[in-house]
């Protein structure tokens, strides 16, 4: 039964589709946080005899397992479908937290992470790309959106699940609860139908456009399910009939294809880049240097954070249809800028000093950096990069994409901790302007893909529809019924 919202018809198809993105989300987040908080815990570092090279080497070795594995993934999904990509995962990402939480030395545990890492590579390229292409294009960015909205609620469990007793149940019990989400992943799946425009590649119209029904809570014979069924099937026939493959050659074949690489590859620079990953791997540090170095002050801190970023970012998922996802990443990325110079501002001038207004001043801004990089950013990682890649490129993009991601996770894992203990706050003022040139490269060059499906964004890259069905928009708004009715789409 379709649910009204303002979205239209919300289906139960719907948000279990939109719950893969949800439970792959909250997985990457887990794992990320409760590293941070395992490092510090004594009965876990007492175990395995912990040097600062392992330590380093758990947190990197999950980004060294999902580059090659991204790289793969986006191959595989185009072959046997994007459903199985994300069973994949979920069975790799099982097996590396069994691992993991069974661990008897640190070589065990290391494999562990590294199967972690190479599930959460496919996961990132398969869950995406199948949201994007699945869900109705009216809540695709709300969906799309929610992706990475829902890490704070990963980080938030981690924070929970890791306060156990002082024995070595306190770091295997955490590690074990990484497979949950796969597992409620895997059950999810059953229930879900296959991509209706990967059935439609595969010239599997009659599953394609019985999918697409279910989806807007409709039958096939309503007009907006007949028009988008065409839309899907003459888009995908010219990308076959204009010779294109989906192959990683096909990326750089044309000028345009060209673009909407670049411009799906500016996303995780965006997202890795920006400062937030400074917080992340280093909060504790920053804290620190802002006069905080009470553990619990820190942590409580930290809990705040997270539920602060969830809500906003939340925000910013609403409202990425309505101002569009130019306009959102200029707002939310030229304010993080700002911020993040007040960051390092008030960590030179109060940071080794005990004025307590100073401290205050430091940690607000940090909030103020997170909120305003949460609102844009946080919603777009996953939601601009498929809608700007056309089918034929779309798997493979999001894989170089999502590739491109991890190896930043690796120059931050490695090379920030130098910085900061070469020039300390100097690294927030040097992130701030690298930011300033990632802004100004938004506002010349990105495209707006708001109100549109996603075969008629081809019209911003190509010049024209590469199908004369009217738009989607104006269908399910009852202004173009007559030519529905006209061409007996």
């Amino acid at each position: 039964m379709p649910i009204e919202s303002g979205f239209g018809h919300f289906t139960w198809l719907t948000a279990l589709v939109i719950s893969v993105c949800v439970v792959d989300a909250v997985a990457i987040a887990y794992d990320g946080s409760l590293m941070g908080s395992l490092n510090v815990m004594p009965a876990y570092s007492g175990y395995f005899h912990l040097t600062t090279t392992t330590k380093s080497l758990n947190t990197a070795i999950t980004f060294v397992g999902a580059i090659p594995v991204a790289l793969c993934a986006g191959p595989l999904i185009n072959w046997r479908g994007r459903k199985f990509g994300i069973y994949l995962s979920a069975i790799i990402q099982i097996v590396g937290a069994v691992l993991q939480g069974s661990s008897q030395h640190i070589a065990m545990f290391i494999v562990g992470r590294f199967f972690i890492g190479a599930g959460s590579g496919v996961a990132q390229v398969a869950a995406s790309t199948y949201v994007a292409e699945t869900v109705p294009s009216r809540i695709r960015s709300f969906a799309l959106g929610l992706y990475f909205t829902c890490w704070a609620v990963g980080s938030l469990l981690a924070a929970g699940t890791a306060q156990m007793v002082d024995s070595t149940w306190s770091w295997r019990i955490p590690s074990l609860l990484q497979a949950a989400p796969s597992v409620a992943a895997i059950v999810v799946l059953i229930f879900l139908p296959e991509s209706p425009r990967w059935l439609v590649y595969q010239d599997r119209n009659d599953e394609a456009i019985k999918i697409i029904a279910r989806l807007h809570g409709t039958d096939s014979s309503d007009s907006v399910v007949q028009v988008q069924h065409r839309e899907i099937i003459d888009t995908l026939q010219f990308e076959k009939d204009d010779g294109r493959s989906v192959s990683y050659p096909e990326l750089f074949k044309t000028a345009s294809n060209r673009k909407r690489l670049i411009l799906a590859l500016s996303v995780p620079l965006l997202a890795m880049l920006t400062g937030s990953n400074i917080i992340t791997f280093y909060f504790g540090t920053m804290l620190e240097q802002a006069g905080i170095d009470d553990s619990n002050t820190q942590l409580q801190i930290n809990v705040i954070l997270s539920a602060w970023q969830l809500i906003v970012a939340f925000c910013g998922s609403l409202s990425a249809e309505k101002i569009g996802r130019k306009t959102l990443c200029l707002v939310s990325l030229g304010s993080a800028t700002v911020f993040l110079y007040m960051v390092g501002g008030l960590t030179a001038t109060f940071g080794e000093g005990t004025n307590r207004s100073g401290v205050y001043g430091t940690v607000a801004s940090i909030f103020l950096f997170l909120g305003a990089y949460s609102f844009g950013i946080t919603p777009l990682t996953v939601m601009y990069g498929p809608e700007v890649l056309s089918y034929s490129i779309r798997a493979g993009g999001m894989s170089l994409s999502t590739a491109l991601s991890k190896s930043c996770g690796l120059l931050v894992t490695f090379a920030f901790p130098y910085g900061f203990a070469a020039i300390g706050w100097k690294m927030y003022m040097i992130n701030a302007s690298f930011n300033v040139l990632l802004w100004s490269f938004v506002l010349c060059y990105w495209v707006e893909t708001k109100g549109r499906t996603l075969e008629e964004i081809d019209e911003v890259f190509d010049g024209m529809k590469h199908s004369d069905v009217p738009d989607l928009d104006l269908v399910a708004r009852g202004k173009a019924d007559v030519l529905v009715e006209e061409r007996q789409v």
